[in-house]
């Protein structure tokens, strides 16, 4: 791809391999040092860096012991001490006690600067951030730096205007560079981040390097995100070659590097994704996933199709979908049974080992019943509710308001019921359970005339959770479920106890 330098976030007695193997291949290492708080997820706990002099005493030993064991190998290019503390200590204090952990924070910078200096008078010092409001307090405290660093993916062409209108005078490279991230990009009409297209992605790489090289004798070069290897949610959205498989982006950065990728084949191009209904897919049912698909080279494409609960369950991984070709670029997808707003992924495949994949979100909703829901506001009681945990209170009436955003919990203890008076002895024929992710694995449908004796209609010991569409067929005016195992360590919880006539 024509990388030289490669940046790191830790330095210790596991990274002599890294840097051995990068010296091998003629590649530099900007070596990092981790302070907390840090920046970014798994950041670690906050520090007080006006009083902790132990924490920071630790970390200068620490770090010079490392500066005195690679400042002579072959691929340390240079030092960078922290990532994204300016910024990241917002998480930990606020007002008059945040400025003055930044103040107090950018000096230390400058002391372990100063000591490596001294350990290493032939490799620059940096430090990063992700926001160009740390400079004020690197240039007034940390002027042991030789240059500043910073993580910028979509905003990343507003850095120079910033350093000009800072009056900097040492130069800087970005640590982090890419498209538009999560954290940056509108809401799509699901609700959820619209995610960049591939195509958008790599025009992303492509804008980053142009204007960081475009910031001529000030910005020094650029280490743009790599990610990984990982194929979920995360990967797809950042990592140029998910499962070993190269995108658009990963060509995008080789030309931005190397100047040119003529003559290599490249990956199928998505264009014009689209979802339908994309707001109301039926649990279960399916929906219709549609998208342009073109190979430069004329390669045969073959297709993928996964879904991400991520924003259903927070679970990141990509699950391959149930899913049937109908022709054309279109193809029929089977709904999770799980409520909410998912992503569905396209991935086309070259078999040259380049992919194109593509992704928009779709809501899935509980399948259509007909006829009347008949518990619809009904006097509905249970034999316990939560009063206040969480979204609570959650009484029973919560699981008959037609609401689906509204649940009953019950306590966390085996057996509970919850029933529903219809006021009157009526035909019933359905009914539909949409459960909370605190489901019952065994539960029995009861029907009665009295609220006294009861009798059963279903019976299950196999419940998953999610949606329970159930046939029933009696005329009773109370309706009950008797929940005698939970599926989980909660209590029972239910969105929906509909009954349908």
């Amino acid at each position: 791809m024509g990388v030289n330098t490669l940046r790191t976030w830790g330095t210790d007695g596991s990274t002599k391999p890294l840097l051995d193997s990068a010296a091998a291949h003629g590649i530099r290492v900007i070596n990092g040092f981790w302070l907390q708080p840090g920046g970014g997820p798994g950041s670690g706990g906050c520090v007080n860096y006006v009083t902790d002099t132990t924490y920071k005493n630790t970390m200068l030993t620490e770090f010079a012991k490392w500066v005195d064991t690679y400042k002579s190998h072959p691929a340390t290019l240079m030092w960078n001490v922290g990532n994204e503390s300016v910024l990241g200590l917002q998480n930990c204090y606020s007002g008059t006690e945040l400025e003055a952990q930044r103040n107090a924070y950018t000096s230390f910078v400058n002391d372990v600067a100063k000591k490596i200096h001294l350990i290493d008078p032939d490799h620059p010092v940096t430090s990063t951030d992700a926001w160009t409001g740390a400079w004020p307090y690197y240039k007034r405290n940390a002027p042991d730096l030789d240059l500043y660093s910073m993580n910028s993916y979509g905003d990343i062409c507003n850095v120079q205007e910033d350093w000009e209108a800072g009056g900097y005078t040492k130069p800087y490279i970005i640590t982090e560079g890419g498209p538009a991230g999560e954290w940056e990009v509108p809401d799509d009409a699901n609700g959820v981040p619209d995610e960049p297209t591939d195509v958008q992605k790599a025009d992303g790489y492509t804008q980053a390097w142009n204007c960081t090289t475009g910031h001529r004798g000030v910005a020094l070069g650029a280490t743009l995100f790599h990610y990984g290897v990982e194929h979920d949610f995360g990967g797809v959205w950042f990592n140029l070659v998910p499962d070993g498989l190269k995108r658009l982006s990963y060509y995008a950065v080789k030309r931005a590097y190397t100047g040119s990728t003529s003559g290599d084949n490249t990956p199928p191009v998505i264009t014009n994704m689209a979802v339908s209904p994309a707001a109301s897919a039926p649990a279960g049912g399916e929906f219709s996933v549609r998208a342009d698909v073109r190979d430069p080279d004329g390669d045969p494409i073959t297709y993928k199709i996964f879904l991400s609960g991520n924003y259903a369950s927070g679970d990141k991984r990509l699950v391959e979908a149930r899913w049937r070709s109908t022709g054309n670029g279109t193809f029929a997808v089977t709904a999770p049974e799980k409520l909410g707003v998912w992503k569905v992924y396209i991935q086309a495949e070259d078999g040259r080992g380049n992919a194109g994949i593509e992704t928009t979100s779709v809501k899935v909703v509980a399948p259509p019943v007909s006829g009347t829901n008949v518990a619809l506001n009904k006097p509905t009681t249970a034999s316990s509710f939560q009063a206040s945990y969480g979204d609570c209170p959650c009484e029973p009436a919560k699981a008959t308001d037609g609401n689906p955003n509204t649940r009953w919990a019950s306590d966390w203890s085996d057996p509970q019921w919850i029933r529903v008076d219809l006021g009157a002895p009526t035909a019933i024929r359905k009914l539909q359970l949409v459960w909370d992710p605190a489901y019952a694995k065994s539960y029995e449908v009861q029907v009665s005339d009295d609220a006294s004796t009861w009798r059963t209609v279903h019976t299950t010991t196999t419940g998953n959770g999610d949606i329970d569409t159930i046939d029933v067929a009696a005329t009773a005016r109370h309706v009950r479920l008797h929940l005698t195992a939970r599926g989980t360590g909660w209590g029972y919880s239910l969105h929906e106890f509909g009954v349908y006539s």
